[in-house]
């Protein structure tokens, strides 16, 4: 019988594109996500961690990026050891990551979700990145499995 401790890292990826995301995407691309960990058998803690981040993610090309991009996509990997989560839009503006001593006011609306999503991932021991390239931008989280 196979434990966590002694059950092998799952290995596949996932990919899924919103042609036109919308704050009904959130939800969905949520949904679509828990149930791929949850085919992996991702722990909990873990799964939670990637949950919220894909959730602020996603937030944030409905946000900021849906008129300029018209297009976003979803991947969700594993292999070797590691979950990698990214999120990629067309628009070519890099969201800025505030550092921890930033001052967010009590009653902002905005202004914390990718700052929680690096805490989270460093917590995880892994790590958040954001890069860009002809085709726009992507946000990238990764965390070992445990």
């Amino acid at each position: 019988m196979l434990t966590a401790a002694t059950r092998p890292a799952p290995v596949g990826t996932f990919v899924h594109s919103v042609a036109a995301p919308t704050a009904a995407s959130v939800p969905l691309v949520r949904g679509r996500v828990r149930a791929v960990l949850e085919g992996w058998r991702i722990a909990a803690d873990l799964a939670d961690t990637l949950l919220l981040a894909v959730s602020e993610l996603v937030g944030n090309v409905v946000r900021h990026a849906a008129d300029a991009t018209g297009r976003m996509y979803v991947r969700l990997s594993c292999d070797r050891g590691w979950l990698r989560l990214e999120v990629a839009d067309g628009a070519s503006a890099l969201p800025r990551l505030p550092g921890p001593a930033a001052a967010v006011t009590r009653d902002a609306e905005d202004g914390r979700g990718l700052l929680l999503v690096q805490l989270l991932a460093a917590e995880a021991g892994g790590e958040l990145v954001v890069a860009a390239d002809e085709s726009g931008k992507s946000v990238r989280v990764r965390v070992p499995v445990a």
